[in-house]
């Protein structure tokens, strides 16, 4: 009898042993990296993101457009820079202002709105608002919208006893238009229509009135809400701290869809960072070091790549690639459609912020204290700055505006002083009066004069500020820039 109880017991255990180690690898397999394919939910002719509501506005949300794509379409400022002016901020900035109407508008982590003018720095307006922020604020028809975590301390532990607020904001004066109550928020808020989308520490996502502050509609989620909202057409998509990704109906909240971070040894991710909307794709990073990417319209896992770190960073968009930074200390360039690394930077620290992709660009920061500007095709260094701690860059045609960890910075292109502006006129008269007979205008944005010869046509462009791009290599090419040059001095 004994005999029987110590085989059976010997079955059991290894039963036990076989049903551990199936468990194992069945997690670990369902762990793995997945990669993506460029034919499955994957369109690469969408529609470029629309511009901002109005012409007075050049940074409006956090990530810039409601897709987050952290892109600034159209700006073409690029280093080395100057420093224009320097705005002491008294605490963390950690997250990046909205810019518009020739005004900067951000919060410290004290809870202080600032508004300081774009061109020379100087504070226009504040607002104490005896709460801690950790989020940017959305800017539309000339209100101000930010999101308010609990009273300080700030480190307090979430609980239902705390509040936050959402408040509106004149833009002229920092005058209150309206308030409203809702759970610690560090969600940064953004404005669709007549509606604005945020979520909280309560686990809500709200949709707010833009003009009372009154709910439309709230829909509670598994968890936390800390990342902010983006919106593709009528669906918003958010994560949360359960670990899960939600597609839901912008007019009623209904959810329609929601996925989750895929299963690990120990504890499984969750959901910091605000996700990025492209190509029928949702991109969003995790704390439990991955990158991924779903269908936008289906839910289902396209790819996960692994990082080794946390990945706080929401991601940038560009040319069918994603950017995004990681606590390993690297920094990442992703293929859109299948998750493959097409190239890395190693950088002086843990990368927690948000990258911003500016004229070829991408623009970011480390716990280190140091921003970086690589070329967003290779990723070779291209500039650097000793400051900056989070989401660093932000940009209007004018200036570049770097937020380093208690400062904000109004950054100019640093490029030769030319002696005056060359009219089409008086490069056309330039030309004729050396001798070149054969020129015409081709195109005045850029003025753009071709030079005729026997073999071939050839152009000489030229900005009004003087700035030559010289096509082909013809003599008389060369001796029309020549001409022209000297026509600047």
């Amino acid at each position: 009898m004994r005999r029987w109880l110590i085989t059976i017991a010997a079955v059991l255990a290894l039963a036990a042993v076989g049903a551990g180690a199936a468990y194992y690898l069945h997690v670990r397999h369902q762990a793995r990296d997945i990669e993506g394919s460029s034919t499955v939910e994957f369109v690469t002719t969408e529609a470029a993101a629309p511009p901002p509501p109005e012409p007075g506005i050049a940074w409006p949300t956090y990530g810039h457009d409601a897709e987050r794509q952290r892109f600034a379409n159209g700006v073409l400022l690029a280093p080395p820079f100057r420093t224009d002016w320097t705005f002491r901020a008294q605490s963390l900035v950690e997250f990046p202002p909205a810019v518009g109407y020739g005004r900067l508008f951000f919060a410290n982590n004290d809870g202080v709105v600032f508004a300081i003018g774009a061109k020379n720095g100087k504070r226009a307006w504040k607002f104490a608002s005896h709460r801690c922020v950790a989020a940017s604020p959305a800017l539309d028809r000339h209100v101000v919208y930010e999101a308010f975590l609990n009273a300080p301390p700030c480190n307090r532990q979430p609980s239902g006893a705390l509040t936050g607020e959402v408040i509106a904001f004149a833009v002229g004066t920092g005058r209150v238009l309206w308030r409203h109550v809702i759970g610690p928020s560090e969600s940064s808020p953004v404005v669709v229509g007549a509606t604005i989308f945020l979520g909280d520490w309560d686990g809500r996502v709200w949709a707010l009135r833009r003009r009372t502050g009154k709910a439309r509609w709230v829909t509670r989620l598994h968890g936390q809400v800390k990342s902010g909202v983006a919106i593709s057409g009528n669906r918003l998509y958010v994560g949360d701290y359960s670990g899960h990704l939600y597609s839901l109906n912008a007019t009623s909240g209904k959810i329609v869809w929601e996925a989750s971070v895929q299963p690990r040894f120990g504890s499984t991710g969750n959901f910091y960072a605000t996700p990025a909307l492209a190509y029928g794709r949702v991109y969003v990073g995790a704390t439990d070091g991955k990158v991924y990417s779903f269908g936008a319209s289906s839910g289902k896992l396209r790819w996960s790549q692994s990082t080794g770190g946390y990945v706080y960073s929401s991601a940038a968009v560009w040319r069918s690639r994603i950017y995004v930074g990681s606590y390993s200390h690297t920094f990442f360039c992703l293929d859109a459609a299948t998750g493959d690394v097409l190239w890395t930077f190693k950088a002086n620290g843990p990368i927690s912020g948000s990258p911003t992709i500016v004229a070829g660009r991408v623009y970011f920061a480390t716990l280190a204290g140091r921003t970086y500007a690589l070329d967003a095709r290779n990723g070779a260094l291209s500039w650097t700055f000793p400051d900056g701690q989070y989401s660093p860059v932000v940009a209007d045609a004018k200036r570049l505006y770097l937020v380093g960890s208690a400062r904000l910075y109004g950054l100019g292109e640093r490029r030769a002083k030319t002696l005056r502006r060359l009219s089409t006129t008086s490069a056309l008269r330039a030309l004729r009066k050396a001798g070149l007979r054969n020129v015409r205008l081709v195109g005045t944005r850029p003025l753009t004069i071709g030079v005729v010869v026997p073999s071939a046509r050839r152009r000489v462009i030229v900005e009004h500020v003087c700035h030559f791009a010289v096509r082909g290599g013809k003599v008389s090419v060369r001796w029309a820039g020549g001409v022209l040059q000297q026509a600047c001095r």
